[in-house]
């Protein structure tokens, strides 16, 4: 049995506590190869974690110590869940803890979405994922809306794949706009299929993530997994299938309509977008965007909103986004008066 006891010494503002753990190989767990899970926790909490035998000492700031004691318990009972705990888990289970100190991870971090064919266990890495994935669940039609890396996709594929293996559909189909293809791709080689085929990679490389390449070709030429641009769905009715179309943001309100009018009987539909990074022409309105406004409420639609708090990419990824965010907002900003000059 695993004991945590604490014994605050703190003042007004500094605080120190210490949490024993009686079983050695749930410390050396918690604080990773070299120590390095300990390291992660005094960066991003800005505490002092020492170990001595069985026995971890946290002193820093009482609020920070405080939601240290509580992630070292949580990360505990994950690990005796039989967690594999890695650095990136520990990050990410701050951000969930620091936005509600009270929530338990096991109920997040032991959702398993899917195993993949190379035993790793895909699972939500935040509050906004798991309330994504459940949405999967009990909707016919999702909306994932956010940045890059927020997992919108890749979530949704993994959904996607393990709701075909046990045998909830028939067939995975996976869709993309692919927003030049047409004129601007007629001095590339082959037919439209081999023209928009760099446009679809993200989703081939997603699924080769998840299962073996040999068993995703042979269901692709079974036509058991398609891939496909979004404009292959047109008069088409999908039946018993797992739909996802992925950088919905680039599609018009002609080709949104189209997609959604596609479901068919025993369907579900996953939509995935980033309104902030629309490639459209100017003067063409983002169907994403207006089928936000317009289906917001409807009974059987859910809709998810993702932020950069939910970037699950390297560690870095976040950070450039704050960068980028943070030089946008310093660009000047047009004089309207000088425009109507």
């Amino acid at each position: 049995m695993t004991k945590v006891s604490s014994s605050p010494r703190e003042n007004s503002e500094r605080a120190s506590v210490q949490i024993a753990f009686e079983d050695n190989r749930l410390v050396q767990a918690l604080a990773g190869e070299q120590n390095g899970n300990l390291k992660v926790v005094e960066k991003q909490l800005g505490v002092r974690v020492h170990l001595r035998g069985n026995q971890f000492t946290v002193t820093g700031a009482r609020g920070d110590v405080e939601l240290a004691e509580r992630l070292m318990g949580e990360l505990a009972d994950l690990v005796q869940g039989g967690y594999p705990l890695y650095g990136s888990d520990i990050v990410f289970a701050i951000h969930i803890l620091s936005d509600n100190i009270h929530r338990r991870l096991r109920d997040i971090f032991l959702d398993q979405v899917f195993i993949s064919s190379s035993k790793r266990t895909i699972t939500p890495k935040s509050i906004r994922q798991k309330e994504y994935i459940e949405a999967i669940r009990s909707y016919d039609i999702v909306f994932g809306i956010g940045p890059a890396g927020t997992g919108k996709t890749y979530l949704a594929m993994a959904m996607a794949v393990a709701a075909m293996a046990k045998e909830f559909v028939r067939r995975i189909v996976l869709v993309r706009p692919a927003v030049e293809a047409g004129e601007k791709l007629g001095f590339l080689p082959g037919d439209l299929a081999e023209k928009v085929n760099p446009y679809l990679r993200p989703l081939y490389d997603a699924l080769h993530d998840m299962m073996d390449f040999e068993k995703a070709s042979n269901l692709i030429q079974r036509g058991a997994i398609e891939v496909a641009p979004l404009a292959f769905m047109r008069g088409r009715t999908l039946n018993d299938a797992f739909v996802i179309l992925d950088e919905a943001q680039n599609t018009t309100t002609e080709q949104m309509k189209m997609f959604l009018t596609r479901l068919g009987i025993g369907s579900k539909a996953v939509i995935t977008g980033d309104i902030t990074q629309i490639d459209l022409p100017e003067n063409k309105l983002s169907g994403l965007v207006e089928a936000i406004d317009l289906l917001q409420g409807v009974s059987g639609i859910k809709m998810v909103h993702f932020t950069k708090r939910d970037v699950v990419r390297h560690r870095l990824v976040q950070e450039i986004i704050d960068a980028y965010e943070k030089a946008e907002m310093r660009k000047p900003r047009p004089d309207k008066g000088s425009e109507r000059g």
